[in-house]
């Protein structure tokens, strides 16, 4: 039985509709090396490019419908390796009212820095040794999936440890959310100060309230 040949648009569907099932897999951002898999070379890929099929998020990375995408998608498909923290990780806790403008994560201090140069969505690494980067860390749903924070209490002595990069006003207004916290753990809380190296400062700014 002889093979049945497709048309040059029916070859150009078909590879869309593997992108598309290629993308849905991956919460929608692929890598350059994930297109080749599907039989595509970098002129096909640039070709898909230029008639607005795929969009380039980034170098090497690809998605589709890219700007219609929610921050929070977009963030844990790009670095499901980073932790959320600072600013973002009290949002995500509801210690902040606004929505920061940036995201702030932390990240291995060995993690190229070339992957936060984003113009969308603007990201701020905090680079941190491999082992206190998972120090308390636990998963939140945040848009449709699922990303990496800080817990409250770690999240508290690091907003201390660095409290000259913060407004002042954010952070005033976490540690009252923090201390209003029916579920704060104070035992927790001491344990992380002393491994943070900040059980004075949380021992004078949170202690007299305790």
């Amino acid at each position: 039985m002889s093979e049945i040949k497709l048309t040059r648009q029916e070859k150009r569907d078909k590879q869309i509709q593997a992108i598309q099932e290629l993308m849905e897999k991956n919460n929608g951002i692929v890598k350059t090396s994930q297109l080749y898999t599907l039989g595509l070379d970098y002129r096909r890929i640039q070709n898909f490019v230029e008639y607005g099929v795929i969009e380039k998020v980034k170098n090497g990375y690809y998605a589709m419908n890219f700007h219609k995408k929610r921050e929070e998608d977009i963030m844990a498909a790009l670095f499901p390796d980073c932790v959320l923290t600072m600013e973002s990780a009290l949002y995500c806790h509801h210690y902040l009212k606004n929505r920061p403008f940036k995201w702030t994560v932390a990240v291995d201090k060995n993690t190229s820095k070339s992957r936060f140069k984003l113009d969308y969505p603007l990201v701020l690494p905090y680079y941190t040794e491999p082992e206190v980067l998972q120090m308390g860390v636990e998963k939140m749903q945040i848009g449709n999936m699922e990303m990496s924070v800080y817990c409250r209490e770690r999240l508290i002595c690091d907003i201390l440890k660095y409290e000259n990069r913060m407004e002042r006003e954010d952070l005033q207004q976490a540690l009252r959310a923090f201390l209003s916290d029916k579920n704060k753990d104070i035992a927790k809380l001491l344990s992380y100060a002393r491994e943070r190296k900040v059980l004075s400062k949380v021992r004078s700014q949170i202690g007299v309230w305790l």
